[in-house]
């Protein structure tokens, strides 16, 4: 629909699989605050005559949805606050590729879909505000700096519990000073992340590491790089937050990004990574998946510990007994997180 191309191209959104709408109305799915996203649909109705109709609600909501209206759905575009709730409705098959010349030109090619199926509209700021009675403003320097015990108590912040926040409740690692002090910074409140920040490590170590363990697959075996990675990991579960896995540099070769997360995830025990590119997001989440076969395990198990009210169970030959089931039951619990489908009577038995 000419309509609906338009407004994709003047405001960088997302275009839906839709059919097509009347063309003095344009439908959108919208997940934005609206005294926020309302101005720019006032603004472009002024310009065009094109009347705006929108819908707000989170996004999980609005992508199930679309997906259970399918190709009967009115909307035309969808509007969500972050690159990953984009792709997850990509991978819901509800958006459809859109070319647009005015986006290409404005919008940089690392906030925009491999496929075109979406495009970035903002970038957010995350400024300090401060009191001019009580500090001044050569102490302040960067987000890392507020840690230090200088400010303990004197801060207010927004709950870490908000995906806006998770990013500055994250604590990077990147030098060998702090490695030290790993555990100590994972036990802290509100930590929600201890990330590992591999470039800079290996740069503070001022020559003693080669360059080649910056990138796979010397990131991985070169001794003082793998203990830091494991020092991280060990110190993240041991206290309750999750291990983030550095960024890997390749954008173009997507089989170099999986291996990374596949590693990341298998042999060092971290549960996310950071991506520095639309592209390399799907090849990460399915990487930090669990593997099929043994959620089918994991299911089966969990399936004969609930019959048997808990107690040790044999299955394929095997005992098992609480111990196993904790295991089992994060590993469903992460295939669940991460989009897997799950056997039916376990999503029947532990989801429903």
């Amino acid at each position: 629909m000419q309509v609906s191309k338009g407004l994709f191209a003047a405001l960088s959104l997302t275009a839906l699989a839709s059919t097509a709408q009347a063309a003095d109305e344009v439908v959108v799915y919208s997940s934005r605050i609206d005294e926020l996203i309302k101005p720019v649909f006032d603004a472009y109705t002024a310009k065009t005559g094109v009347k705006v109709k929108f819908i707000t609600d989170k996004e999980a909501p609005l992508i199930a949805r679309l997906k259970a209206e399918g190709a009967n759905t009115p909307a035309d575009l969808l509007i969500t606050v972050d690159a990953g709730n984009l792709w997850q409705a990509e991978q819901e098959g509800v958006l459809q590729p859109t070319k647009s010349e005015l986006i290409t030109a404005n919008i940089p090619a690392q906030y925009r879909s491999s496929t075109d199926s979406w495009t970035g509209l903002s970038l957010r700021a995350r400024t300090i505000f401060y009191s001019t009675e009580r500090v001044k403003p050569s102490e302040l320097s960067t987000y890392e700096a507020l840690a230090d015990k200088n400010w303990e108590g004197r801060l207010c912040l927004r709950t870490s519990k908000k995906v806006y926040n998770q990013s500055l409740t994250a604590t990077l690692i990147e030098t060998h000073g702090a490695l030290r002090e790993a555990w100590q910074i994972a036990a802290l409140p509100h930590v929600e992340s201890l990330d590992f920040g591999l470039m800079d490590f290996v740069s503070s170590h001022h020559g003693a590491i080669p360059a080649t363990a910056m990138r796979s697959p010397g990131q991985f075996e070169h001794p003082l790089v793998a203990r830091a990675k494991c020092e991280i990991a060990a110190a993240a579960l041991g206290n309750g937050v999750v291990p983030t896995h550095n960024v890997t540099t390749e954008i173009r070769d997507i089989a170099v990004v999986a291996a990374d997360a596949r590693r990341a995830r298998q042999e060092f025990g971290y549960q996310r990574m950071w991506s520095i590119h639309p592209a390399q997001i799907e090849p990460i989440v399915a990487a930090m998946r669990p593997d099929f076969a043994e959620v089918i395990d994991a299911a089966a198990i969990l399936a004969a510990a609930q019959d048997a009210a808990w107690g040790p169970i044999q299955h394929a030959g095997k005992l098992h007994d609480r111990a196993s089931y904790r295991y089992y039951w994060e590993l469903l619990c992460r295939a669940r997180a991460t989009g897997m489908d799950l056997p039916t009577d376990a999503r029947s038995r532990f989801f429903s």
